[in-house]
Formats: C-alpha cells, sequence, structure tokens
C-alpha cells in the first residue's frame, strides 16, 4: 500500500486526535528507522522515550517471541514467573517494597493517586488534597489530566476531579504556602519532561521530601519519561539524594511493549487490600518477559556509565549550538538523555524545524511550542549525536 492510500485510510477511520507527520514507519534497526518508501531516520525520540534499548534489539525480540510461543496473557488471579520476577526486580532497585503492574503510564500514576488517598483517608477523612506543579504531565484519565498542571489539557472536559492543587517547580516557598495537614500527596516528576525538560535545581526535591514529612504528606515520584536509566541514573531521584514514598514508571520498562507500574514502601501498599485495586492486562506475561530484559540490562553500571557519558558529550554540543545561535537557542536543560533547547526568536518555529529536520533524516521533538526535546535511545554513541548536531546546524544555520 502506498503513503498516500494509508494517509487516507487513517484520515478517514482514526479518531483525530494526533498531528500526525506524514511519514510511514515500517522498520527499524537500533537507533534507526525506515519508512516504508526505504528512507531512513536517526531516532532522538524514540517513541517518546520508550525505545530505550533502540528498536529490533535481539535479546528483546527473543525474550517476547519466546514468551508469546508460551503464553501471552492469564489473569491477574494467578501467579506467573515473569511477573514475579519484574516485581522483585523493581523492588530491589527501588529501595521500595511493593510493585504493581498496570498497561500505561497514565494507569500508573492514577494507581498511585488511589493509594495515597486510600492511605491518607486512614489518618483524617480530610486528609485528601493532592499537590503537583504547573506544566507537569501525568496522564490523560480524568484525574491524570487534572494532576497535569497544564490548563489547556483541561479545557472541555469539566467537572474535573477535586482535590488537586499546583505550584511553581522549583519553588519551594510556593509549596510551604499550599501544603498543610490536609495534604495527602505531593506529586512531582522528578525531571519535567513534556512541559520544557525542567530539572529540579539544588535541595528543591530534598525540602519537598521534608516539607512532606513534617504534614505526613506521601512524596510520589513521577518518573514516567525520567525513569529507566535516562537520567544516567536507574532512578532519577537518586541523582538528588531523595527517596519517595512512592514512584511510577511506564515508557520504557518493557522497551516498547506496554505497561506501567508504581512502587511504594510496606506502610503505603497496607493501605490496599484485595478488590482495590485491580487490572485485566497489567503485568501479563508477555509484557513481563520485554520488562525483565530491560531491567536486566539498563541498571548495569556500564550501561547507565554509558548514558551518563553520552548524555554529557551531547549536551556539550548542543551548547555548542547553543553559542554559534545565541539568537534562536536560549538555553540548554537536561541530564543524562533527557534534554531541551529553549529556542528563542527562531528562524523557524519549534515545528518547523522538527519537519526539517524529519527531511534530513532526524527524527526529534518539539514540546511546549518552543522547546526542541531529545529523548532518544539509551544506546545512542557519540557519532549518531554528531549525526543529529549536523543537521540541527544546518536548519538552524538557513
Amino acid at each position: 500500500m502506498t503513503e498516500e492510500k494509508i494517509f487516507e485510510r487513517d484520515d478517514k477511520n482514526y479518531l483525530p486526535v494526533f498531528n500526525r507527520y506524514k511519514i510511514v514507519l515500517e522498520r527499524g534497526e537500533g537507533a534507526y528507522l525506515y519508512d516504508i518508501n526505504g528512507k531512513k531516520y536517526i531516532d532522538f525520540l524514540a517513541g517518546i522515550a520508550v525505545n530505550v534499548l533502540g528498536h529490533n534489539y535481539p535479546p528483546l525480540v527473543k525474550a517476547i517471541s519466546e514468551q508469546a510461543a508460551k503464553v501471552i496473557h492469564v489473569s491477574n488471579l494467578y501467579y506467573t514467573q515473569p511477573q514475579a520476577d519484574a516485581a522483585a526486580k523493581l523492588v530491589k532497585l527501588s529501595g521500595l517494597d511493593r510493585a504493581f503492574f498496570a498497561n500505561s503510564g497514565a494507569e500508573a500514576n492514577e494507581g498511585a493517586i488511589k493509594i495515597a488517598r486510600k492511605f491518607a483517608k486512614k489518618i483524617s477523612a480530610d486528609k485528601t488534597q493532592i499537590i503537583t506543579a504547573w506544566d507537569s504531565f501525568h496522564g490523560r484519565t480524568l484525574a491524570t489530566l487534572t494532576a497535569t498542571g497544564q490548563p489547556h489539557y483541561h479545557k472541555g472536559f469539566e467537572p474535573l476531579p477535586a482535590g488537586f492543587d499546583y505550584v511553581r517547580f522549583n519553588d519551594i516557598e510556593d509549596l510551604e504556602k499550599k501544603i498543610s495537614d490536609k495534604t495527602c500527596a505531593v506529586m512531582l516528576e522528578t525531571i519535567q519532561g513534556e512541559g520544557g525538560v525542567y530539572p529540579p535545581k539544588g535541595d528543591y526535591l530534598k525540602k519537598v521530601r521534608e516539607l512532606c514529612d513534617k504534614h505526613g504528606a506521601l512524596l510520589i515520584f513521577d518518573e514516567i519519561q525520567s525513569g529507566m536509566g535516562r537520567s544516567g541514573k536507574f532512578f532519577a531521584y537518586e541523582k538528588y539524594g531523595v527517596k519517595p514514598d512512592i514512584v511510577t514508571l511506564a515508557k520504557g520498562l518493557a522497551g516498547g511493549v506496554p505497561i506501567g507500574a508504581f512502587i511504594c514502601t510496606e506502610e503505603v501498599a497496607k493501605a490496599f487490600k484485595p478488590g482495590d485495586h485491580g487490572t485485566t492486562f497489567g503485568g501479563n506475561p508477555l509484557a513481563c518477559a520485554a520488562a525483565n530484559v530491560v531491567l536486566d540490562t539498563v541498571p548495569d553500571e556500564e550501561f547507565l556509565a554509558h548514558v551518563e557519558e553520552v548524555g554529557k558529550y551531547f549536551k556539550e554540543k548542543l551548547i555548542g549550538l547553543q553559542k554559534k545561535y545565541p539568537a534562536q537557542i536560549k538555553e540548554i536543560r537536561g541530564e543524562g538523555l533527557i534534554l531541551g533547547a529553549q529556542l528563542d526568536k527562531p528562524k523557524k518555529s519549534g515545528v518547523e524545524i522538527v519537519n526539517e529536520c524529519m527531511k534530513r533524516g532526524a527524527i526529534i521533538n518539539c514540546t511546549v511550542g518552543t522547546v526542541l526535546r531529545f529523548i532518544p535511545p539509551l544506546i545512542i554513541t557519540n557519532e549518531q549525536v554528531d549525526e543529529v548536531i549536523k543537521i540541527l546546524d544546518d536548519v538552524l544555520g538557513e
């Protein structure tokens, strides 16, 4: 089928909720994707931070194939070894005590919100407030949409669930004004992703932890985008010396197979009893078999050192572009391989830059209209960074 026929079929039948780029991707290999015409693209979006091991990673393909030949799905009424193994690995890596598997990041955050509310209700009936950050992104279900501190996502979906308030990220004084003994939880992305790639500054997260402890509120870190080694640590919170009560994961957790998870302390876990939460597909053997490959690969010290090294190299190269085009790039932000270039009066808009890069064979992303976001596979090399920098240089220099 031709591109045009695929465009036509999709535009006619699929719900119009995506502004799709006019390419049809067919296959991938490592850090590269190929469209149905055979054109090659270097992938610095990784399915939005999902394909952490790149495309067609042999051990991942093998594990999925072997598990599919055994059993793809059974009810969570029964035990499976892939799920038991994946949960044990997450508990060990996080330093927390209990894991639950869902199908997506939104579901992981829904579960975190539910268990936090249930935990707080046992302390006080009016301990219901959940504080999140402006410019955050936590999902597209009604509760996680409300938790997302971007009002344009809320429009048209009112009435939204009650009990959510927002503070400015990296502003501890703002949090001090909003938090109280009625606060159930503070929920933050450890590194803000979709909102523009904002890492925490100084000891901000440590002070958040202190305020949560003072008011008996749980601390929830959403590491759906920043976790899974992307920051250079398996969990981004490890970089900042702060441990949450609950952490959520998804995206890269199974290297491309849909999965989500939240992990919590034993004390928090006791808030749930059988029937309080559940899922049909979450943590099925296929998804967990894939997750086990990622969990056996990404936490390796050499693998994470590679992320740190390439991330540092990439950031230095982006800073070089900023110095070359100071009128177009205002700031470079991020950690490891979650990086953002803040545009400032560029000759082309962020979307135009993305399109121009795609024409030249590089897939990148623009978020909030003015930030070029780079979340590539964690296996990329310095040479592949140079490929993308050369293309960006050409586009910005036109």
